[in-house]
């Protein structure tokens, strides 16, 4: 009979090497993280009054209330002055860039309505403004 001496071991213990590896591999994921940095950058100073010209358009914005009650830049209007109104807004900047806040509780056929008026108008830099879900 063979002692404890004499046996023969024919398994490798692969555990203290999975061990080793999963350490290295914590220690590669820290280093890496911590290597990454944000590029430093000499921004420039701005002047002490602000410019008027931006050099691109105002966004006009038009709301729809749950009552149906249509805005322009919060000024009341109706379906006709507000066709004017960007009409000649219009004339003076071609592209012209529009954002259409709707009431959840409006009218479906308000919202579109206004939406036909930008698509009467030839305005196609149109956007829905929406609220993230919570």
């Amino acid at each position: 009979m063979a002692s404890a001496d004499e046996k023969n071991y024919d398994d490798i213990n692969v555990t203290p090497m999975v061990d080793l590896y999963l350490v290295l591999l914590l220690i590669f994921i820290v280093m890496t993280a911590a290597g990454v940095k944000g590029v430093k950058v000499e921004l420039p100073r701005a002047s002490g009054k602000a410019s008027t010209e931006l050099g691109s358009p105002k966004i006009q914005a038009i709301t729809v209330g749950a009552d149906g009650n249509i805005s322009l830049n919060l000024t009341p209007v109706s379906l006709d002055e507000l066709e004017n109104k960007l009409s000649a807004l219009k004339t003076v900047t071609p592209e012209l860039p529009v954002v259409v806040r709707g009431d959840s509780a409006a009218q479906y056929h308000k919202v579109m309505a206004v939406v036909a008026v930008l698509g009467r108008l030839g305005i196609n830099k149109i956007g829905l403004a929406t609220q993230l879900e919570k």
